[in-house]
């Protein structure tokens, strides 16, 4: 079972309009409503692609109870932590005119100690029956910096693979080595502080990581120029799968999911990347926050480029 970790979920609202204006009321389309957040948007992928899993999440308010139910109606089991204030929402607005996408993303709620000590009281209580656990997504205000690091000691003790897919400065608090790590190009930019802009500069970048006992396997998503898979071994690239992408709305997440399914299948890691991409590229075709579908992963998995050595 993979079992998923999401500090900071979201009701994800998506919507479109002819011509975003300012000042002006923007009267929008019928909009669609899921679920979300990191390890939400792992869970929801990954059950499509057919592995078994459960979501932890602390959730509260009108928005907290929507969120619980749309996961109820996708048959996702849930594990959800009771909070005081409530989920936040993330809007994303589809302009028809141009086909740019405008994402608003609210900072969260902010979570007591208790609360965020039920979350980990939860995580421990679950990781012994999990083969991997993927924690995912920001973490909300009121949740300190080295708290992932507080999930990656609860999985080391119970044995568990951890898979790791955060923005922010938990990678300066993270001294458990965790399985993988997945930053995209931007996040790992912020890391080092600096842009990287070559292929050797990226590589250089992500075994800074693993030397530096953060993760034995670093994959860097790259958007439209593929991704990278780094160990302290190799440096191996994939390339892009070409689609029309309707949106980009957890292409991220998806790939985090395709990648955890072809490890628990008991594939190699490449191989499991190469289904990470295939999955990402699938949900491309999606609109807006919806999740994608388990036929187009299995073709575009068929159509996907060998993956190419590269240091």
């Amino acid at each position: 079972m993979i079992v998923t970790l999401t500090m900071n979920p979201a009701l994800d609202i998506t919507t479109e309009i002819g011509t975003v204006q300012p000042t002006h009321k923007m009267r929008c389309g019928t909009p669609q409503y899921d679920p979300g957040g990191g390890g939400i948007n792992v869970a929801r992928v990954a059950r499509v692609l057919g592995a078994p899993v459960s979501a932890i999440f602390p959730a509260g308010g009108v928005t907290g109870e929507a969120l619980s139910r749309l996961l109820g109606m996708a048959g996702i089991p849930a594990d959800r932590i009771p909070i005081a204030e409530p989920t936040r929402e993330s809007f994303t607005v589809n302009e028809l005119s141009t086909g740019k996408q405008f994402r608003f993303i609210l900072p969260g709620p902010v979570l007591t100690d208790a609360e965020q000590i039920e979350c980990l009281d939860r995580l421990r209580h679950t990781v012994g029956v999990a083969d991997y656990v993927v924690a995912s997504g920001s973490l909300p205000p009121g949740v300190p910096a080295d708290f992932y690091q507080r999930v990656a000691d609860i999985c080391a003790e119970f044995g568990t693979p951890l898979i790791l897919d955060s923005s922010g400065d938990c990678l300066k608090y993270l001294d458990t080595a965790v399985l993988l790590l997945k930053p995209s190009l931007r996040e790992l930019n912020e890391h080092c502080g600096r842009s990287l802009t070559t292929e050797a500069d990226q590589i250089a970048a992500a075994r800074s990581v693993i030397d530096a006992g953060h993760a034995d396997n670093v994959v860097v998503s790259l958007g439209g120029r593929g991704a990278l898979l780094v160990s302290a071994a190799e440096a191996v690239r994939f390339g892009v799968i070409p689609v029309q992408s309707r949106s980009g709305v957890g292409a991220g997440d998806a790939m985090v999911a395709g990648i955890t399914v072809g490890l628990l299948r008991g594939w190699p890691l490449q191989k499991a990347v190469l289904l990470g991409t295939a999955t990402g590229a699938a949900t491309l075709l999606t609109p807006g926050t919806e999740v994608c579908d388990r036929d187009d992963v299995e073709r575009l998995f068929g159509e996907a480029p060998e993956p190419v050595p590269v240091g």
